[in-house]
């Protein structure tokens, strides 16, 4: 589970698939920030998911169906 303020390898991967989508238009530095949450909220809305801005393993299964690995 990912979530605001966490940092890393992790967050940079997900960063890229959310930039694969064009829902993510920042740098990916590997900062999970406010434009990071929003942008998984964005994806789970339009995808009726429940994590509420957190990269958690149903919005994690559900973007690596959609993109390819960074």
């Amino acid at each position: 589970m990912l979530r605001r303020g966490d940092e890393g390898p992790e967050v940079v991967e997900l960063q890229q698939r959310l930039q694969q989508l064009r829902l993510y238009t920042g740098e990916a530095d590997g900062v999970y920030d406010r434009s990071v949450e929003d942008a998984v909220s964005r994806y789970q809305r339009a995808r009726g998911i429940r994590e509420n801005g957190t990269y958690g393993p149903q919005t994690r299964r559900s973007l690596e169906s959609e993109t390819t690995e960074p």
